[in-house]
């Protein structure tokens, strides 16, 4: 989701595809999620509680992230019970990708809490791939301008800035973190659809990246 993606990508020679750059055009029909691990129990009441649980009754997937990586999501209230509950669950879906990508575990991570379609296929990809190469990161990442649009009861659009330009590759090999100079690329726009489930969760199914977005530079 953010400069991670592109400094991770860097640092395995382009063989990791950027996290929302490879989600291209969402869509497809649930079946992309088939065989990606956890999926099956995505939704079921089965998952841990959450640390970060709300009000809603709803049994989410417990979410830890080490104390080097850290998200900073502004804009948490927006005075519309509605939106603050899509941009609730838009925080959570991105802090499990960047759990499975700390922990390596990808069937306890929750994203099959919070992704389907092929927006799950492109982050259990990305988060596969770099767990194979043992490669994460530290340090900050801010997450600004987050907006809300509401079509329906069950549809809306999330888009939002990240800056990712306190964050650095990690080696979680050798625990050592590489820093990547700060550039236009370090500031990236985003455009998620999301779709809420029978259970009540908001799921992102549909992801778009602008990466180097003018909209989100300082």
């Amino acid at each position: 989701m953010n400069r991670p993606a592109r400094l991770v990508t860097a640092a395995l020679t382009a063989s990791a595809a950027l996290l929302l750059t490879a989600c291209g055009s969402g869509g497809g029909d649930e079946s992309s999620s088939d065989k990606i691990a956890g999926a099956d129990s995505a939704g079921k009441s089965s998952a841990s509680p959450s640390v970060s649980a709300s009000a809603d009754g709803i049994d989410r997937p417990e979410i830890k992230l080490p104390s080097d990586m850290k998200l900073e999501f502004e804009g948490r209230q927006t005075g519309d019970a509605a939106k603050d509950a899509i941009l609730a669950d838009n925080e959570r879906a991105v802090s499990t990708v960047w759990q499975a990508v700390a922990s390596g575990d990808l069937k306890k991570s929750g994203m099959a809490f919070y992704y389907t379609d092929t927006a799950l296929r492109a982050v259990y990809d990305y988060a596969k791939n770099n767990n194979a190469n043992k490669t994460s990161w530290a340090g900050t990442l801010r997450y600004f301008d987050r907006q809300v649009t509401v079509f329906d009861k069950t549809s809306a659009a999330v888009t939002y800035c990240t800056d990712e330009s306190n964050a650095n590759v990690k080696d979680l090999k050798t625990d050592k973190v590489n820093v990547v100079e700060t550039s236009p690329e370090s500031y990236v726009y985003y455009n998620t659809g999301v779709k809420k489930n029978k259970d009540g969760v908001w799921q992102i199914w549909q992801l778009h990246e602008d990466r180097g977005s003018k909209r989100c530079q300082p």
